[in-house]
């Protein structure tokens, strides 16, 4: 098949595009590669697929654009007959959302809707997107399940990625376009995002700086280890969306629909305290942290933990990696790719 994949220089693009090069499939790729984080690591990710494409024998194509240029995205489909999108372009980060909104606005917005209109015109067999667990908002029912009241964001890009829902439920309402929404929970792994926790603990404990422990380490997040994500996000492309037969509009289901739509938590299903994350990080360095204890966040959720079931059911998602492993894995890539 061929795949679109925007947001290919990111951190769970970057994974996506190499995992189905290597299974035979050809792939272009979409990135502005802003400067939200150092662009560098960017390059190498883009660098590392063409080194898998040559590898894999298989056909591989970069577009460096900005999805919010409609112009760009509609040259990208007028070359080229996808049999799947997966968009995973967006303006990440919670805190940075509280200072930069407009960031949100242009990508997750403005970009997001000139995908959804390429794909109406293009017929797109199914479109796979990015979500977010932090949708969940005020929600504190444990663990968050798909048919939970989602209409208490607590900071913007989380509002944005649930307005990204809502949106592509109207175009396959309209359009009967397939579409999938993935609700992402706490990604980590090689190749991963400095601006992420796991990084940034990891820089600051071999520099021996402290590193700032927010809640003091007692909020619990459902860490989830990137193989494991590309499985679900791969398994759920290749599985066209459809229409719920059991749907009722007397008791609608907020997950599923009449039109071709679904929206999945894809998570570990076993959460850890932020404590416990650090433990594993301070085994797999051989060196103690310097913890400076902070009050939470603005903008934070205090817990987070998926509701696997439904992605279970529909693609048979099994995600097996313990934090432990994980965390190793992550720290044997940093020192390789840093020559710490």
């Amino acid at each position: 098949m061929k795949h679109l994949i925007t947001g290919n220089a990111g951190f769970i693009g970057f994974h996506v595009a190499r995992t189905l090069m290597a299974r035979g499939d050809d792939v272009v790729g979409i990135d502005n590669v802003n400067d939200y984080y150092e662009t560098s690591l960017k390059e190498a990710r883009l660098r590392e697929l063409e080194r898998a494409a040559q590898q894999y024998g298989v056909n591989y194509r970069f577009e460096r654009a900005n999805i919010a240029n409609r112009a760009a995205l509609d040259k990208v489909f007028a070359d080229h007959q996808f049999d799947r999108v997966i968009h995973l372009a967006a303006q990440a980060g919670v805190r940075h959302s509280i200072e930069h909104p407009e960031s949100y606005v242009e990508s997750n917005l403005v970009g997001f809707s000139n995908l959804l209109e390429t794909c109406r015109y293009a017929a797109t067999p199914h479109l796979t997107y990015a979500s977010t667990s932090s949708v969940y908002g005020g929600n504190t029912q444990m663990p968050f399940n798909e048919d939970h009241g989602v209409d208490h964001p607590l900071q913007f890009y989380a509002a944005t990625k649930r307005a990204n829902e809502l949106m592509a439920h109207s175009y396959s309402h309209l359009f009967r376009i397939p579409t999938t929404g993935l609700r992402f929970f706490t990604v980590y792994g090689p190749w991963g995002r400095p601006d992420m926790a796991l990084f940034k603990f990891t820089r600051l404990i071999l520099e021996g700086k402290p590193i700032p422990v927010f809640n003091h380490g007692h909020h619990t997040r459902d860490f989830t280890y990137i193989d494991d994500i590309v499985e679900g996000v791969i398994k759920s492309s290749d599985q066209v969306a459809t229409v719920d037969a059991h749907w009722s509009s007397d008791q609608p289901a907020p997950s599923t629909s009449n039109a071709p739509f679904r929206v999945f938590n894809i998570g570990n299903g076993k959460p850890a305290q932020l404590v416990d994350y650090i433990d594993a990080l301070e085994d797999a360095l051989g060196k103690k942290a310097i913890r400076e204890m902070l009050p939470m966040q603005a903008g934070d959720i205090l817990n987070t933990h998926a509701d696997t079931g439904k992605l279970e059911q529909a693609v048979n998602y099994r995600p097996d990696t313990s934090v432990r492993e994980g965390v190793e894995k992550f720290v044997e890539w940093y020192r390789k790719y840093y020559s710490v």
